[in-house]
């Protein structure tokens, strides 16, 4: 299986599941993600994947500073509702990462373990996403500006065609080289570009 090479030159993340731990998946329960993992679950690799592993692998690093996240910990409020735009998309991305499902999701074993319902859709917030822990109330409101990180004009061009059948082999090519370009730049050179990934912490109620 060949992938573009910058996939392997994105940050990975390392999370602790302890319903891995119970069950002997991995050794400590400990997993490790990388970008590509988020390319093969959603079948593509786009601005949005990108944006939504980015976002995970920032929430989660706020969330639990100098130590491993904890994969199943986490509920994900989201501001869409999950049929709009790429909500669903950016939902099963933020799944992998972090374990949290909606309704369909694992129901646990004895009452632990339990995934489903940690994600919730249609909630009023000043971000796009609020990640917040289960065990401290601790909370992140997260959003990305993707708009700072435009695509190439000649990708733009070649869009058309290419959906609609008109553009031969190397015009195919030549949009997929543009258009993973444009993650890559997301993923690389904005990966700590706070204009692009905004990672705000919640003040708790007074």
């Amino acid at each position: 299986m060949s992938l573009p090479d910058f996939y392997r030159d994105v940050p990975r993340l390392r999370v602790r599941d302890p319903l891995a731990d119970f069950l002997g998946a991995a050794e400590g329960g400990v997993l490790d993600y990388g970008y590509e993992d988020a390319v093969k679950l959603a079948g593509h690799s786009c601005p949005t994947v990108a944006s939504a592993y980015a976002l995970g692998c920032h929430a989660l690093a706020a969330l639990y500073p100098g130590e491993l996240p904890e994969r199943g910990g986490v509920r994900i409020d989201f501001a869409e509702p999950v049929d709009a735009g790429v909500t669903g998309v950016i939902a099963s991305v933020l799944t992998l990462l972090t374990g949290a499902t909606q309704q369909g999701g694992f129901k646990g074993i004895g009452g632990h373990f339990v995934r489903r319902d940690l994600q919730h859709f249609g909630v009023e917030l000043p971000l796009s996403l609020r990640f917040t822990r289960l065990d401290s109330g601790k909370s992140v409101d997260a959003a990305a500006e993707l708009a700072r990180v435009p695509p190439h004009p000649e990708a733009l061009a070649l869009l058309g065609p290419c959906l609609r059948g008109e553009a031969d082999a190397d015009a195919r090519r030549r949009f997929g080289e543009l258009w993973q370009q444009r993650v890559a730049r997301i993923l690389l050179d904005h990966w700590d570009d706070a204009a692009v990934f905004h990672i705000v912490p919640v003040r708790a109620a007074s």
